[in-house]
């Protein structure tokens, strides 16, 4: 199988080149000349100069492909320009629909976000949840509708495309921090992080990786799949993050009712343009349950292999072997003070 990966230099899809490379296949990357390929240290594979924006690049990049994963997308929507977001996530997706259908490729896998699913607060939701929050405090999740909306409209023409919705993903090389934020600052402030309400679902790296591929080779054409391994309350997801590092657990809750003014300070910090690991967006769904339910995906893809305080656990030694966690002054004077507090960590997991 000839698999082209867009966004293959990325956290998700350098994991999928890699478990194609482990299976003997040599995949092809599309990337830009600029690109950072660190992710793709010790793989084979075959470079394709270019980026979703460039319909010429990308008919190159499809040809003679028999399936395409289209994972690039603008994922750190709140470091992001919002026009630039929706040309990468929207315009884009059509035009490597458009690349793939010239050049005959036989499947594309098209990776969009439990994101683009709407919410319930009696259940976790379903695929066929719709997307229910409102556009402009979540525009990385309505862009990813409106890729969709491409998708439906690809398929309904006669090309074969399965779409997979990945939650809250962890795990090794997340260069970027794009979710890893959650353990390097869960691992500096520890008892001082602040946990709200609500909830959040999450999953590993290597598993959806695993089911991009099992997409490829069994998912139903036209269908969705949310890709997720555990909901948790944000109580005992610190918790378990605090115990993968040794820290002791956070015991600052923030009441509902503080939200409001949480979303007003960051706002105002990021107005003043101050580099923060969150939006005024991820804030308001603090007192949400953001639950989903992944039966369809377990049963038509497979379980996960991944339980998330492994997932947890190995992500915090990558991070702290690239030194993107170590001890400060903030976090040593956090520790002293707990545990002059009689704050400690539960014991690490071996």
């Amino acid at each position: 199988m000839q698999a082209l990966i867009t966004g293959g230099t990325g956290f998700v899809g350098s994991h999928i080149a890699r478990l194609l490379h482990e299976r003997g296949q040599r995949p092809r990357i599309l990337h830009r000349a600029t690109s950072r390929l660190d992710a793709l240290a010790g793989l084979a594979y075959e470079s394709a100069i270019g980026d979703v924006t460039e319909p010429d690049a990308l008919r190159r990049a499809c040809a003679g492909c028999d399936v395409v994963f289209h994972v690039a997308a603008v994922a750190d929507y709140w470091r992001a320009d919002p026009a630039w977001m929706v040309k990468v996530n929207v315009a884009g997706t059509a035009s490597v629909l458009a690349a793939a259908r010239a050049a005959g490729v036989r499947r594309v896998v098209f990776t969009s976000s439990a994101a683009a699913v709407g919410l319930r607060e009696d259940r976790p939701a379903d695929e066929q949840e719709p997307f229910n929050l409102p556009v402009r405090h979540f525009p990385y999740g309505y862009s990813k509708v409106q890729a969709e909306q491409q998708v439906a409209q690809a398929v309904a023409a006669g090309q074969d495309v399965v779409t997979v919705n990945p939650v809250v993903i962890l795990g090794p090389g997340d260069l970027n921090m794009i979710s890893g934020t959650f353990i390097v600052q869960t691992a500096r402030l520890q008892w001082l992080t602040p946990w709200t309400s609500g909830g959040v679902a999450v999953t590993d790296v290597r598993d959806v990786a695993a089911w991009h591929l099992a997409a490829a080779e069994h998912g139903r054409s036209g269908e969705r799949y949310l890709l997720s391994t555990a909901n948790y309350p944000y109580r005992d997801w610190f918790n378990l993050i605090a115990d993968a590092a040794g820290v002791a657990r956070p015991i600052v809750y923030t009441p509902d009712a503080l939200l409001p003014l949480s979303v007003a300070l960051v706002d105002a910090l990021r107005a003043l343009r101050l580099p923060l690991p969150l939006d005024a967006n991820q804030v308001r769904l603090g007192g949400r349950k953001v639950y989903f339910d992944p039966a369809k995906a377990w049963r038509e893809l497979g379980p996960p292999r991944y339980d998330m305080a492994q997932s947890v656990s190995d992500t915090f030694r990558w991070y702290v072997a690239q030194g993107l966690i170590r001890p400060d002054a903030l976090s040593r004077l956090i520790g002293a003070a707990g545990r002059i507090l009689g704050q400690r960590p539960h014991p690490r997991p071996a």
